[in-house]
């Protein structure tokens, strides 16, 4: 625990301090916290019992899974049984735990989309290198290398969160422990630390945002030179991955690239890239993938 701190406990606000909602938000989170575990292990599974989803597109699929089913765990089951209880604390250390988690899965997930849309853009403009560019060697060290650089920007972040002053007010408004609701209740001046925090998250956010568009920008480019049903087909898989890749990136590049104010619509913003992008990602690859459609029915029958 930080020595500078007196608080030993943060009381989370949560979505709503309305006991008829609460009851509604325990309903509804609890039944897309389980779609969600179970659309996720749904995909692992499937990956890897499958022998036909051997692609780097699926290995990267996998972990992309593994992601959101963390992420949607580092919050959702919190909010769930808060909105039960009387008493909504949290131990400092759970709460330095949740920041370091909730952004040590969120950047692991937009790793990985980097990775996709690297995976897509090989795939279909430099269709007869991409066995060697794309080996299980290389993707095997890419994704090590995602995981080693979501460790360092989530401990950037626990640095910064653990030299936080806290002497009285414990009261977090909002549902998980996040950087932005912690600086509110520090006891200094937090405008540099906001400042790193940006710098940090947004960032990556930014940054990551304009990698994967500038990737569209050249599949699309490339796509010109393909036949009616190539294009439909490359087009297929892109779309729904940009749709995963707005759906996430929206509300991170709204939450954390702004300056040191917190509006009451971002626990709701929030809400979307913790508990419904991790729900909606299993849907969108499943729904437009023929190959993982199949598998899975494979898998289906094999049990049953």
């Amino acid at each position: 625990m930080a020595m500078n701190s007196s608080v030993t406990e943060f009381i989370l606000f949560g979505l709503t301090q309305d006991a008829g909602k609460q009851k509604a938000i325990f309903g509804v989170f609890l039944m897309l916290y389980l779609a969600t575990l179970l659309g996720n292990f749904l995909i692992v599974v499937t990956i890897k019992t499958s022998r036909t989803l051997g692609s780097p597109m699926y290995f990267f699929l996998l972990y992309l899974s593994f992601a959101d089913a963390c992420l949607s765990t580092t919050t959702a089951p919190r909010l769930i049984v808060d909105a039960l209880s009387q008493k909504k604390s949290i131990s400092y250390n759970e709460c330095m735990t949740q920041v370091f988690a909730a952004h040590f899965f969120g950047c692991l997930e937009i790793f990985v989309l980097i990775l996709m849309a690297f995976d897509r853009y090989v795939a279909i403009c430099k269709p007869l290198r991409y066995t060697t560019i794309m080996s299980r060697h290389v993707c095997s060290v890419l994704v090590i290398l995602s995981w080693v650089g979501s460790c360092i920007h989530s401990s950037a972040q626990i640095f910064l969160a653990l030299r936080l002053p806290f002497c009285g007010p414990n009261v977090i408004d909002h549902y998980f422990c996040d950087l932005q609701p912690l600086l509110k209740l520090a006891c200094m001046d937090t405008y540099l630390i906001n400042l790193l925090v940006v710098f940090n998250s947004g960032a990556i956010c930014m940054v990551s945002f304009i990698i994967l568009l500038i990737s569209y920008v050249l599949i699309l480019y490339s796509l010109r030179n393909f036949s009616a049903e190539g294009r439909r087909k490359a087009l297929s898989t892109c779309t729904s991955h940009f749709i995963v890749v707005v759906l996430f990136f929206g509300p991170c590049i709204f939450i954390y690239t702004r300056p040191a104010t917190t509006f009451p619509v971002d626990k709701m913003v929030a809400v979307f890239y913790t508990i419904g992008t991790p729900l909606l990602n299993p849907l969108i690859y499943t729904l437009r993938n023929a190959e993982v459609k199949l598998a899975m029915k494979k898998l289906w029958c094999s049990q049953v």
